[in-house]
């Protein structure tokens, strides 16, 4: 048994699942936008709706966006340096069927103008899943080196990934396929044993078909 499993994670509370779980969602879907944040419509269900204000799960949400993990201490005053940054935040209401209690969609804008909608859930004990990438349905957690590759579902680009992975001497740790329909658009979610250098990512990025690749580290910005 993990030791977290006993005592918790280490953070900035109330709660698990509604604060430091939701700190990491903010924290993940922030660096799959991979560029500044300048604005985020953030969308609550369930638990995370109803008692969100008193467990703090809004500013959390903001705090992981900002970039902080789950034992910061500026975690309280999360809204307002994001207004101090001036990103735009707004709340509402969710829309979605059978979604697990604590659940919320997060839909970004970067300063370039990319558009990045997930939705992640808070399964307890700050663990997390990321549900959905821009409404294609994912499974992943976040806690290994992760890469997402946006693509057209059309035969050469799963040996793409992997034949990059190989040459960079990177094993992969599970990998899962996801599209919205036969020919429609696909994503590829790839857990790996080790970080992915940059230059096999833009390697990725130059290949037709390939629409987005984005990249989830754990060695820091």
């Amino acid at each position: 048994m993990n030791i977290f499993e006993v005592v918790g994670p280490v953070m900035v509370g109330p709660s698990s699942s509604h604060t430091a779980g939701a700190v990491k969602i903010g924290y993940i879907s922030g660096r799959l936008l991979g560029e500044p944040l300048v604005r985020a419509e953030i969308n609550l269900h369930g638990s995370f709706l109803a008692t969100g204000d008193g467990h703090g799960t809004k500013k959390a949400l903001v705090a992981g966006l900002l970039g902080m993990q789950t034992d910061d201490i500026r975690i309280p005053q999360a809204l307002e340096i994001a207004e101090e940054r001036g990103i735009v935040v707004s709340f509402g209401q969710a829309i979605l069927r059978e979604a697990h209690p604590n659940t919320a969609q997060l839909i970004l804008h970067g300063r370039s103008g990319q558009r990045l909608e997930i939705i992640g859930q808070s399964l307890g004990g700050s663990r997390i899943n990321i549900a959905q990438l821009d409404g294609i349905e994912t499974n992943f957690s976040g806690e290994s080196p992760t890469l997402v590759v946006y693509n057209e579902d059309r035969p050469g680009h799963v040996s793409e990934v992997t034949t990059m992975l190989s040459n960079q001497n990177i094993n992969i740790a599970s990998m899962r396929l996801y599209r919205s329909s036969r020919g429609g658009e696909a994503v590829m979610v790839v857990e790996c044993d080790q970080e992915v250098p940059e230059s096999g990512i833009d390697w990725l990025r130059g290949f037709d078909g390939i629409r987005k690749v984005t990249y989830l580290g754990m060695t820091g910005e």
